[in-house]
């Protein structure tokens, strides 16, 4: 059975502000604004801005340097690769005195992807619940939902930024394996769990409520197809990752 919501005729716009902090407080009474006037460009840019200005403060740190220098050594190692000195010193290099070409890449990339994913999981979300399941939401206002939902990312980033830099780690302090330190590193569980984020979490339940506003469908209905896709990608990764090690 679809949600009823109020026809988007008579929902009052918010500013900029009161959409930011109702996908926090209130996020159905948001996301029926965000559907019946779905902008979002501006939120975009503040997305962007909020999510991308900590990472970069980070990464120009001494122990921000160190951190993605230690990242980077250890995916490599993931992946069954040695890392010889040679190859350690050139990635050092690059981390610890990036050239201009790859600082602009940098921002970039910090700014185009994030347009490129919100794409992508609303082109999904409309294939699979307006094409398969009968939605009725277009695609500007599920792309609108996805851009709004990803306020609780810029929560994330502030709370984290600040862990990481007292942990010297660019791995997340507050995803479910942290809380079982005694798992094997590189183990399918601890992998498994490594991808089960906080924060993550929460944007997956926030997304779940503005898809079932779109698209006039149930949020259980929702949440359980994001979080069923998500869990599928994440057992797939983890025991491809486990098996690596």
């Amino acid at each position: 059975m679809s949600d009823i919501s109020a026809p988007t005729s008579v929902v009052p716009d918010k500013n900029l502000v009161a959409r930011f902090i109702g996908v926090i407080t209130s996020p159905r009474e948001t996301f029926e604004v965000v559907a019946a006037h779905p902008s979002w460009l501006l939120m975009a840019l503040v997305v962007v801005v909020l999510t991308g200005a900590p990472a970069m403060w980070f990464q120009s740190t001494a122990i921000g340097k160190q951190a993605a220098l230690d990242e980077s050594v250890r995916y490599m190692q993931s992946f069954g690769m040695t890392v010889s000195d040679q190859a350690y010193e050139a990635i050092k290099k690059g981390v610890m005195e990036p050239s201009v070409v790859r600082q602009v890449g940098t921002v970039v990339a910090m700014t185009v992807m994030p347009l490129l994913v919100w794409a992508i999981i609303a082109g999904l979300a409309m294939g699979i619940v307006g094409v398969m399941m009968g939605g009725s939401g277009s695609f500007k206002q599920a792309f609108s939902a996805v851009v709004h939902s990803s306020v609780i990312g810029v929560i994330g980033v502030f709370v984290i930024t600040p862990l990481n830099y007292a942990r010297e780690s660019m791995t997340s302090a507050t995803n479910l394996a942290v809380l079982l330190p005694f798992l094997p590193d590189g183990s399918f569980l601890a992998r498994f769990l490594g991808m089960m984020d906080i924060f993550r979490l929460w944007w997956m339940v926030v997304l779940a409520i503005g898809f079932g506003v779109v698209f006039k469908k149930k949020t259980g209905t929702m949440a359980a197809l994001i979080f069923g896709i998500y869990v599928v990608i994440a057992i797939g990764f983890a025991a491809f990752m486990a098996a690596r090690s």
